[in-house]
């Protein structure tokens, strides 16, 4: 059955029914079983933008003639840009950004993508969460495969938490404790509804009493209670980031917290859309580095914005514009190494679909998290061997 058709299914289920370590809204675990790095106390945030963001607007090259030609109603004025640098600049709802940029805590990847690219929204994400070639099917997702050759501390409340959606992604698969949850407190009433039971000779029953026991100890960790003075962006993905960082403020620690903002298929009107959903995502993470601080954990959190793919430099009929390939991609945090990484997208040499060549593989971005962040051998979990980009500071 197909994963995600299966996450679907198990949604409805009361917890007691949970025979696959996969839930949705209330909590999901599996086992790792190595020894955990110390590496782990780098906290990982990923920050899904669903629907594939338009990369051309989200990062402009406003000297280039041809992205004018291609998008004469939807491109940005250049005297609106933030400017980066004498060829790109972020668009008008980032500018909650440039303070990052300037204190060298924002890189800005370009070009990423992958060979053979796949424009179905749901193979498309598979890919990016399994980290498989095109033409790969894998069940476990990139962390997931991490988290089993390497365990995080036998303490920490999860190995991961998604928040502000159902969808495990790259914490699906056995291998992983991943939690999934749209509001803690949320979480947490649920939670109660499991209590510690001593193991079973059955093994279907056995397993049901070790899920339970998973989400019992993660009741135990996970709060909601920490009065942050960080004001939170009454928004949707506001809440998104505020319950994230409630997770992130408890003791007992997590490696990952992958967060979601969606509504970025903007075939139609996209204009106001996409402004809209960006002006979100910088009011979030600008309120996320408040509170990372406020905890001192900013110099430990690396944040990494991904899509399943981006948009086609050329505007369509409706306003808006269609699936594409090579993307933009952020990263930020205290050690991160700002600054521009891969090459843009060249609006010249497109394909007879009209999408450009990627210059970035998505798989080097891991390598980094993995090999760089948390020192762990990303070959296992990748599937080969990609080299890191060094917009990390070790």
């Amino acid at each position: 059955m197909h994963r995600r058709r299966f996450l679907g299914m198990t949604a409805a289920l009361p917890l007691s029914r949970m025979l696959s370590g996969v839930s949705s809204g209330a909590a999901s675990v599996a086992f790792a079983a190595a020894r955990a790095p110390d590496a782990y106390r780098n906290l990982l945030v990923l920050v899904e933008l669903k629907g594939g963001n338009d990369g051309f607007n989200t990062l402009v090259p406003y000297t280039d003639p041809a992205y004018y030609a291609l998008r004469p109603r939807l491109a940005i004025a250049r005297d609106s840009v933030v400017q980066l640098s004498d060829r790109v600049g972020l668009h008008p709802a980032l500018e909650p950004l440039a303070a990052l940029w300037r204190s060298g805590e924002l890189a800005v990847l370009q070009g990423v993508g992958y060979p053979q690219p796949n424009l179905s929204h749901f193979r498309s994400i598979e890919i990016w969460d399994t980290a498989s070639r095109s033409e790969e099917y894998l069940q476990e997702g990139w962390l997931t495969r991490t988290f089993a050759r390497n365990a995080t501390p036998a303490d920490f409340a999860a190995d991961g938490v998604v928040v502000g959606s159902n969808d495990l992604g790259p914490l699906a698969g056995a291998g992983a404790r991943a939690i999934a949850l749209a509001d803690t407190q949320r979480f947490l009433r649920r939670a109660k509804l499991a209590q510690p039971a001593e193991a079973a000779s059955n093994k279907a029953l056995a397993h049901i009493l070790k899920v339970e026991r998973d989400i019992v100890q993660a009741r135990g960790h996970l709060g909601a209670s920490y009065a942050f003075k960080t004001e939170f962006p009454a928004t949707g993905f506001g809440n998104v980031v505020k319950t994230a960082c409630q997770v992130i403020a408890n003791p007992s620690g997590v490696a990952a917290v992958r967060l979601t903002l969606g509504g970025f298929d903007t075939h139609t009107n996209q204009t106001g859309t996409q402004a809209r959903l960006l002006a979100e995502l910088a009011g979030g993470l600008a309120a996320l580095k408040s509170a990372l601080y406020e905890l001192a954990r900013w110099d430990a959190t690396l944040v990494v914005t991904y899509a399943e793919f981006g948009r086609r430099p050329k505007e369509n009929v409706s306003g808006g514009t269609d699936h594409g390939t090579a993307n933009v991609q952020f990263a930020l945090g205290g050690r991160v190494a700002g600054g521009l990484y891969g090459d843009a997208p060249d609006l010249s040499q497109l394909s007879g679909d009209g999408n450009p060549r990627h210059a970035l593989d998505f798989r080097n971005v891991y390598a980094t998290v993995l090999d760089r962040w948390w020192n762990v051998d990303s070959r296992g979990a990748l599937n080969g061997r990609f080299v890191p980009v060094p917009f990390v500071r070790t």
